[in-house]
């Protein structure tokens, strides 16, 4: 499988479980992995045969800064699901961090793998 990379898309929305995490958007950074074929795109040079990169950006970072979700967990499930809705991606990989939450430490953060078939 091919791979079509989204790195370091920065969102902002509300995350997190205390009240000062509820209160005002932070930080939200987002790496995507889609794996596709891109045979077909590559012989026909046409968007309609490609993973639309542009396309799941813009809808994974609206959904991040929209969702407000308690855990980075739930945000990233919601958001593998997002791309798996993309007629040509097969699986994905998505790391959602959260930049300085935790002293010390520049991000923490969970990556989880998905595909059409779970």
């Amino acid at each position: 499988m091919d791979k079509v990379i989204i790195k370091n898309l920065l969102a902002r929305g509300i995350l997190g479980i205390r009240d000062w995490e509820r209160k005002r958007p932070q930080d939200i950074l987002i790496n995507v992995t889609l794996f596709t074929d891109t045979r077909r795109a590559a012989e026909t040079d046409n968007i309609n045969d490609c993973a639309d990169y542009s396309a799941v950006a813009k809808k994974v970072q609206a959904h991040a800064e929209s969702a407000g979700r308690f855990t980075v967990e739930a945000l990233a499930n919601d958001l593998a699901g997002i791309c798996l809705g993309e007629r040509n991606v097969r699986n994905v990989i998505v790391r959602v961090e959260k930049p300085g939450a935790v002293r010390f430490a520049e991000s923490v953060g969970v990556e989880i793998e998905r595909s059409r078939d779970e």
